[in-house]
């Protein structure tokens, strides 16, 4: 499914959208490759575990990459939001 929606209704952009998802799903998967390497082991099959492993440490790598960025933008935004209008809005 193509969403093309681009922020209007939702306030958030696909490429928001996007990087979310992929940053989300990274840790998802992170999270259902321990079971699979604890079926792995549990089983006795060594080359699947470190199959898996394998895996996951490539997921957690994605999902660091993907924080680091989400970080970086949404900082940016933050700053352009609340001092790029006249000021702070603190006060």
């Amino acid at each position: 499914m193509t969403m093309t929606e681009g922020g209007k209704i939702t306030g958030t952009q696909d490429t928001d959208y996007n990087l979310i998802w992929f940053t989300e799903r990274c840790l998802m998967n992170a999270l259902r490759l321990e079971t699979y390497i604890e079926d792995a082991q549990r089983s006795g099959d060594s080359e699947l575990e470190e199959l898996f492993r394998k895996a996951q440490a490539e997921s957690r790598k994605g999902a660091e990459q993907g924080k680091a960025l989400l970080r970086s933008r949404l900082g940016r935004r933050s700053a352009v939001s609340c001092c790029g209008r006249g000021g702070s809005t603190l006060g």
